[in-house]
């Protein structure tokens, strides 16, 4: 990226309007989305539902069950390809969304930094809260399009390859499809809610280091960590403090009535891990020697 890149994007090369804060932002995300990588992340979620698809297709035209295991809704798929959309999202909230998040996140400062354009937007009046709250931005939008592309690429293949119709809910309650739609347009924004911490943990370690790699590597390291932990029985005092614990409450959306209490506490406990680690993340942006 040129310095005229990094002036455009710190908005110097212009006077301010009113809108430049956004402009910052949108700037941020229009340059997270055409790297390659992201590119490549969104191609990779986008083929999950494919592959989720095919095989519960081949599976039940041999003669066989989908629903052995796995969310209470996977055998629904069959029946209803808006399961799918359920399916998928259960399939890739555990590692394939949190990984490609913590990919973003983990490269957001730290990349700048090892490419050396950091200190030329620190440079520019763009101020290091700014910034910031724009790389998170641009995160937090990244989450919502990573959700998003899981759940559109779901919905595509779950109507071509399994009948679309009124949706039984996991209650065992019966609702029309556009009220299915609806469930399931809620479950994509949970999903990216319950998505925040993770983006928050990886600006803050994107902080610490120069090293877009390592600050990835960590990230996804760090948040394979917390996945086992969150899997040992003997933990169990401390694991409804960890953001992994309630990722998967989405599926009270599918109850007539929706259960709350695990939904709330989800997005609480993402909001609590955006405060601690978005605030740990200014702390250190704020006081840190740019020296790349």
């Amino acid at each position: 990226m040129s310095r005229a890149d990094v002036e455009v994007r710190a908005g110097t090369m212009r006077a301010p309007s009113p809108l430049w804060r956004l402009g910052l932002v949108r700037s941020e995300i229009g340059t997270t989305f055409r790297r390659w990588r992201t590119l490549a992340l969104l191609a990779v979620l986008a083929a999950v539902p494919v592959l989720v698809g095919i095989a519960v297709k081949i599976q039940t035209d041999d003669g066989g069950s989908s629903g052995g295991g796995g969310p209470a809704f996977i055998a629904q798929v069959t029946n209803n390809g808006l399961f799918l959309v359920f399916t998928s999202l259960a399939a890739t909230l555990p590692f394939f969304l949190p990984m490609a998040i913590g990919v973003v996140a983990g490269d957001a400062i730290a990349g700048e930094a090892s490419s050396g354009t950091l200190r030329y937007l620190l440079v520019a009046p763009a101020g290091r809260t700014r910034l910031l709250l724009a790389k998170y931005a641009t995160v937090i939008t990244f989450c919502l399009a990573a959700t998003l592309v899981v759940a559109v690429s779901a919905l595509a293949v779950g109507a071509l390859l399994f009948p679309l119709g009124d949706v039984t809910l996991i209650s065992g309650t019966t609702v029309s499809f556009a009220d299915g739609l609806l469930r399931a347009g809620a479950i994509a924004l949970v999903v990216a809610a319950s998505l925040v911490g993770v983006a928050a943990v990886g600006l803050f370690i994107s902080t610490l280091t120069n090293s877009g790699i390592a600050a990835m590597a960590a990230t996804v390291g760090l948040l394979i960590t917390i996945q086992i932990l969150d899997q040992i029985p003997q933990l169990h005092a401390v694991q409804p403090y960890l953001f992994p614990h309630y990722w998967l409450s989405f599926a009270d959306l599918l109850r007539d009535p929706v259960y709350w209490d695990e939904l709330q506490k989800n997005l609480g406990l993402q909001a609590l891990y955006a405060a601690v680690f978005g605030s740990a993340a200014w702390a250190r942006f704020t006081t840190r020697d740019i020296t790349v």
